[in-house]
């Protein structure tokens, strides 16, 4: 293997070969690209390999350090569960594209400059789409092609802030910045896209339920951690982003709770803890980027776990729909259980990995005296227990009614979710080994008296109110609608104007266009008379004069269409 090449090369280098390979063969092929990478990864060690110089830059292809290396080993983990629960796929294009996303996040994790991050960014952004298309109906086209431009536009962001920052500084070095010039700001911007900031966060929710089974569970593994990743490498310490991350762990609560379809509702809750680890980056202390890492790779196991439970009923039924399910966990008990385990971490429940990894982004915010974003996180943590870890669990999976008679999962899939399982309650029941693996060291404690019993009546608390609301019909009935969100706003009247400006534009085209015409006509037929019957040479001056006519006309249409 090349000394120093980029771990992520592995897996994108490898999908090459897929479409050369089938049945067995390529399954293990596949299941044995992300074991490769991870071993490749971590027998590299620490350190910057394959630097370059290129046009006076110098580029570092390859930088592993240990913060890299936490996201690089939950990227490869993921992808090796994702591919895993989704053997049963024999979609060459889901199975390639799957490999290229994965190995394009793995390697900008590992990108030690900017260019480099560029193009790894952008290869998540065109190989991720294709996993939405790939369900291959009209709603999974449209949700596509807006992701698509969404997540392009993060891209070309990224890149004027990248022209912008290496002209001021002569540097493509990924490095910690200030908000104090424009390229930092449109940094912020870019990252802020992919994170799903406030207002810039609906392509989650529009574009990850309309994905395959298969291709949910990888699409919400990478993208938003990536750009967590290059939030901690770039603005630690920034105090904007605890407002913006206070506002992102509330704000989803309310869409969460009123969701019908449960895969959207996992993916509001993606939006909320989204908000635990941009708060954590905006402390910007030793302990909270511990936390962010930490909850970032907790984040991951749940959330696949998660996908994949409602994604194995999406499969077996049809639907993933609480007002179409019933009696779910006759027929799926598995898979009804590892749905139980996965809400469980996600409700931080002691000896579960979120136990540990949330109360790591609390403590900082404590230490730091932050007291109302320490309630703000509680409350979110309290939220996040009735409406995604009590609510998919109790109206997906044991809601009576209806008479379905499913199957349990395909084998694959369970195996998936076994393993996810496995490592989400092993790291809450050995947190310090795992505390090990972060980025800085710390002698930190979790199963304090305190905050177990802290936890648990939190718990309890929110369990009887959802019981209770349950009970006497105050918590809101799921109806088979879609709930608006500010993705409206695009959808319907900044498309509506779109489409109204592009024909303005096109009106005023045709326009200047037949004009241009005429007045050139009339300009040729006036000198004809005028000249008519003198010398060549005497008609030297009206020529110019036209095409100095129709040189302004040009110029004034290239103003208007371009």
């Amino acid at each position: 293997m090349i000394d120093g090449l980029n771990p992520g090369l592995i897996l994108i280098l490898g999908a090459l070969i897929v479409p050369f390979t089938s049945g067995f063969i390529r399954n293990l092929y596949l299941l044995a690209l992300p074991v490769v990478g991870l071993y490749y990864t971590w027998s590299l060690g620490l350190g910057s390999f394959g630097e370059v110089e290129i046009l006076g830059f110098s580029l570092v292809l390859t930088k592993i350090d240990a913060l890299a290396r936490v996201f690089g080993t939950i990227f490869h983990i993921a992808a090796f569960a994702g591919l895993l629960y989704g053997l049963h796929v024999k979609d060459t294009q889901q199975q390639v594209a799957t490999l290229i996303y994965a190995g394009a996040a793995i390697a900008a994790v590992f990108a030690g400059d900017l260019i480099s991050l560029f193009s790894y960014w952008e290869l998540t952004a065109i190989s991720s789409a294709f996993l939405i298309f790939a369900s291959r109906n009209e709603r999974a086209y449209k949700a596509g092609i807006r992701y698509l431009i969404i997540q392009v536009t993060s891209g070309v962001v990224l890149l004027a802030g990248i022209v912008l920052y290496a002209y001021e500084t002569g540097s493509m070095a990924v490095g910690p910045m200030e908000l104090d010039s424009l390229a930092s700001w449109l940094f912020l911007i870019a990252f802020g896209i992919k994170t799903a900031f406030p207002l810039l966060h609906n392509w989650i929710q529009d574009a990850y339920p309309e994905a395959t089974v298969f291709g949910t569970v990888i699409l919400s593994a990478f993208t938003t951690k990536l750009a967590v990743y290059a939030l901690a490498r770039v603005f630690a310490g920034e105090d904007l982003l605890l407002i913006i991350g206070g506002i992102m762990v509330v704000f989803p609560i309310f869409h969460a709770t009123l969701e019908n379809d449960l895969r959207r509702t996992i993916a509001y809750s993606m939006n909320s803890q989204q908000g635990f680890m941009v708060i954590g980056v905006g402390i910007g202390t030793e302990l909270a980027l511990n936390g962010v890492a930490a909850h970032a790779t907790v984040s991951i196991l749940y959330t696949c776990l998660l996908f994949m439970a409602t994604g194995a009923v999406l499969y077996r039924s049809g639907t993933a729909k609480i007002t179409e399910l019933g009696n779910v966990y006759k027929g799926m008990p598995l898979t009804t259980a590892f749905a139980v385990i996965g809400a469980l971490v996600i409700m931080a429940f002691p000896l579960t990995a979120a136990f540990a990894s949330k109360s790591l982004i609390l403590s900082a915010a404590l230490d730091g005296k932050m007291v109302i974003l320490w309630l703000v996180m509680l409350f979110g943590a309290v939220a996040v227990i009735d409406n995604v870890g009590l609510k998919i669990p109790v109206l997906g999976f044991f809601k009576s009614g209806g008479d379905m008679k499913l199957k349990e999962a395909p084998t694959h899939m369970l195996l998936a979710m076994g393993f996810l399982a496995v490592l989400a309650i092993g790291i809450g029941v050995f947190p310090t080994a795992f505390f090990a693996l972060l980025p800085y060291e710390m002698d930190y404690h979790v199963y304090t008296a305190s905050h177990v019993v802290t936890q648990l009546q939190l718990i309890v608390f929110a369990a009887v109110v959802f019981a209770g609301c349950l009970k006497f019909g105050h918590y809101p009935k799921p109806q088979d609608t879609r709930t608006l969100d500010f993705d409206w706003i695009y959808r319907r009247p900044l498309k509506k104007f779109a489409i109204l400006l592009g024909t303005a534009i096109n009106t005023a085209y045709v326009w200047i266009l037949e004009t241009s015409q005429a007045v050139i006509s009339w300009i040729i037929e006036k000198s004809r008379e005028t000249h008519a019957g003198l010398g060549a040479m005497s008609r030297t001056t009206a020529s110019g004069t036209a095409v100095s006519i129709v040189l302004l006309l040009f110029g004034i249409t290239l103003l208007l269409v371009y």
